[in-house]
């Protein structure tokens, strides 16, 4: 793309100001218009060192309500404790609420391209960063996202030019850095990996822009015109439906819920020696996963009332609290409504080493929200294959995920339910929601057993936990809980044997 770019016809100065001034008031106009269509927007900035991101950005927010946009850095390299979570993490929960503007000095590009410029990404590491940023990008815009992304692209006489002035004057020296002399001395190598990079991530829903930045009024101007009609043209379709893709991810056999039995049961002294011994082995993985740097996901659904919460807390029994946490999921907050639905589970993930569980999950998508109308029959629909994208993720950053259906019959529900209504202390866990979701017990077993047929894949599948007897239940989570993290240990102690 860089190597082919033909610089577009360049206007007059005064047609430049005319042009400008109109696009600008039109950007002020479509910032209400975003506002009211409740659009999310994306305006990513990428670029030579030099090139004039900042004062483009400068101009074009120029006469925009600073209440309903930000603006972001990102850095190209990543922290330490960035660096201790997934690729994408520190972007995604960067991402704005519906009907505001972000704009982005560098994204993920600067990351990826540094790493292959500095050798830190071999081939395969490389195609797996564009295969997540594709698919987090369409992600985004399915749900709704405009995504608008824009290069910079100057020649390596202009840059040097730029790098020299900006060095020799004491109130801009600092805003170079070896980085940029660096990125001029090797202009062909950098031209050549971002041109990959540009041709790799360059979709017909999230197209990349090239700015001519040798004249900065004039790659204002540019970018004014391609936001503006990026814009409008949002506005007018965000009432089409994404396109449901068919699934491409390896899926275990399931079993509909009605043909489980759920007559297994643990009596008390096998119980107890059980749950023993297997907490005092999920103590000692809990160290390895630590020093081994595993992160660890468990995530529980369940029917109300099935045991979810005596489980959870037989499993962090064994933790040190200081390693885990439990995130308790309830109906989404306003600000986390506003963002993809994903956007709260990105936010809570857990950093290497240590363990999130999640007491209701990203799965409410395609039961709750699907059977209570609070989504489109698109997005549940669409939601599975996106929920298998976000685990798939997760694996290949080395997590272990572990979800659990912790099933019970419908008059065992009853009987709990019954149990906690007459019980002053256990009051608090009955609601008048429950009661109405026992009434759609067929509904939700028919979305459920669809759920546990279209992502029960084979590197995140479901186990259902028979939890009528809910000791049963508990020993059946600790031993599954075990066997992953031994698995995990021993796979990551292999992987650092062939280095060694």
């Amino acid at each position: 793309m860089l190597k082919s770019f033909a610089r577009p016809p360049k206007p007059t100065k005064d047609e430049i100001k005319a042009r400008t001034e109109a696009e600008q008031a039109k950007l002020a106009s479509n910032q209400i218009a975003i506002k009211e269509a409740k659009v999310p927007v994306m305006v990513i900035f990428e670029g030579w060192g030099a090139a004039g991101k900042g004062g483009v950005l400068s101009r074009v927010i120029k006469d925009m309500d600073p209440r309903f946009f930000e603006v972001a850095t990102m850095g190209a390299r990543p922290t330490e404790a960035e660096l201790r979570r997934p690729f994408l993490w520190r972007y995604l929960v960067e991402v704005p609420e519906q009907g505001q503007f972000k704009f982005f000095d560098t994204w993920w590009k600067e990351e990826v391209t540094t790493g292959v410029l500095l050798g830190e990404l071999d081939r395969d590491a490389y195609d797996r960063r564009i295969d997540s940023i594709n698919v987090a990008e369409r992600q985004l815009i399915d749900n709704g996202y405009l995504v608008m992304k824009f290069f910079f692209h100057i020649t390596q006489k202009e840059q040097r030019s730029r790098l020299d002035a900006l060095a020799a004057d004491s109130y801009t020296s600092w805003r170079v850095n070896d980085d940029d002399w660096w990125e001029n001395d090797h202009y062909d190598e950098c031209l050549r990996v971002y041109d990959r990079y540009l041709r790799d991530t360059n979709r017909s829903s999230a197209p990349w822009y090239i700015i001519d930045s040798k004249d900065r009024a004039w790659a204002t101007l540019q970018v004014l015109e391609f936001l503006n009609s990026g814009i409008e043209t949002a506005i007018q379709n965000r009432g089409i439906a994404a396109p449901i893709r068919q699934n491409v991810f390896p899926l275990r056999r399931t079993v509909p819920l009605a043909e489980i039995p759920l007559d297994k049961e643990l009596d008390d002294d096998e119980y107890k020696a059980q749950l023993k011994a297997l907490q005092a082995r999920l103590s000692e993985l809990h160290n390895q996963v630590y020093l081994r740097r595993i992160p660890v996901i468990i995530a529980y659904e369940g029917w109300d009332a099935a045991g979810k919460g005596g489980n959870i807390k037989r499993i962090t029994a064994a933790l040190d609290p200081r390693g885990y946490r439990v995130h308790p999921i309830a109906k989404p907050e306003p600000h986390e409504l506003a963002r993809h639905y994903l956007w709260r589970f990105w936010r809570r993930l857990p950093k290497s080493g240590h363990i999130a569980i999640f007491d209701r999950t990203w799965y409410g998508r395609v039961m709750v929200e699907r059977l209570e109308g609070l989504c489109s029959t698109n997005d549940w629909q669409r939601a599975y294959n996106e929920m298998n994208e976000f685990e798939r993720e997760l694996t290949d950053c080395g997590a272990v995920v572990i979800k659990f259906w912790v099933q019970i019959d419908k008059q065992t529900q009853l009987e709990r339910f019954t149990d906690r209504q007459n019980t002053p202390e256990k009051q608090w866990k009955i609601t008048d929601e429950d009661w109405r979701n026992r009434e759609k017990w067929d509904l939700y077993e028919e979305a459920i057993d669809e759920m546990l047929r279209k992502t029960n894949t084979t590197f995140a599948p479901w186990h259902v936990l028979e939890s009528n007897d809910k000791r049963y239940a508990r020993i059946k989570a600790l031993r599954i809980v075990v066997e992953a993290l031994e698995a995990a240990v021993a796979e990551r102690e292999g992987s650092a044997g062939e280095g060694a």
